[in-house]
């Protein structure tokens, strides 16, 4: 069975930064997409981020390029979202999942990445 749990959400100042972490439990990180996606109130889910596996090719929307970076630790199966220069706007629950491949098209497309994680909630205000 997979499981993705997240971690690292909190309180930040705008221009402040986080680290986010997807623990991955029954699939091995390094051979499967990990895309990472956010929801803010009233608003639809969003693909922030992905990672391919084996080459780790990466994804970035437009509105987070420059700032988040995404990395993978295969020793502790691990995807990571490293967020910086962070504004209010990036207020959301942010969430990872599994899916088949990255680019924009299948980002678009939540509901084509599967094993949802319960997610972490990120605000950013002063």
């Amino acid at each position: 069975q997979v499981q993705l749990v997240e971690s690292g959400g909190g309180l930040v100042q705008p221009g402040g930064s986080l680290r986010l972490s997807c623990a991955a439990s029954g699939v091995t990180v390094d051979y499967t997409a990990i895309g990472w996606f956010r929801q803010a109130p009233g608003e639809e889910r969003e693909g922030v981020s992905c990672i391919s596996g084996r080459v780790g090719l990466t994804y970035y929307a437009d509105s987070v390029k420059g700032r988040f970076s995404i990395s993978r630790d295969n020793a502790k199966n691990t995807v990571h979202l490293q967020m910086n220069s962070l504004k209010p706007e990036d207020t959301a629950v942010y969430y990872c999942a599994r899916g088949s491949g990255c680019n924009a098209q299948r980002m678009a497309v939540p509901t084509s990445f599967n094993s949802w994680g319960q997610g972490t909630q990120v605000t950013v205000s002063s």
